[in-house]
């Protein structure tokens, strides 16, 4: 389990699912349903959703860019975390937040797969939490221009090695949606 003591809660942890960032991803409807899905049973199951929102030059804050998508709609007591490097503990209020929440595992989903998504992976497991990522709930936009493989091929690639990911006292791996039981996370 965690290596944060008392910190026995469960949070999902939505990542930068803002308009400029998901507009012409990959499968975007579908993981964008699916975020919408765990968002749904994360509240019935009173388990804390925090979201990210990442800005920078090309992502202005306040833009209709940087605003989260309207399929998915943060309520006034979810905790909103700006940020503007890739790891959303960088330099943001989301240590404090997950602190304050008691939380020490985290369930990961949004955007970009190959970007902010890998980022606070890792962050969040070298940090001590128990960091799980939601096999059909990421998403990335194609970067095959610039030499990177197919959107489908990131995808697979990064559920592939964060399900055999390992780190002393931390639990790491993936889940689909689908699996995803929120009342079990919280000994309901």
């Amino acid at each position: 389990m965690s290596t944060l003591p008392d910190r026995p809660k469960t949070a999902l942890l939505v990542i930068d699912v803002q308009n400029g960032v998901v507009a012409t991803a990959y499968a975007r409807d579908g993981v964008v349903e699916n975020i919408r899905n765990l968002v749904e049973r994360a509240r019935g199951a009173r388990v804390p959703v925090v979201w990210v929102q990442h800005s920078d030059d090309e992502l202005a804050r306040g833009s209709d860019d940087w605003r989260i998508v309207p399929d998915l709609v943060p309520n006034d007591a979810e905790p909103i975390v700006a940020k503007s490097y890739g790891d959303a503990f960088e330099e943001t209020s989301l240590e404090r937040v997950l602190s304050e929440l008691k939380v020490g595992r985290l369930l990961v989903a949004g955007a970009e797969t190959d970007a902010c998504i890998r980022s606070t992976l890792h962050g969040a497991l070298v940090r001590g939490y128990d960091t799980i990522l939601v096999s059909d709930a990421h998403t990335t936009i194609d970067k095959t221009p610039w030499g990177a493989p197919s959107p489908d091929q990131v995808i697979a690639h990064t559920n592939l090695y964060w399900k055999y990911q390992t780190a002393p006292g931390r639990e790491a791996g993936t889940v689909e949606t689908t699996e995803v039981d929120f009342y079990r996370l919280v000994g309901l």
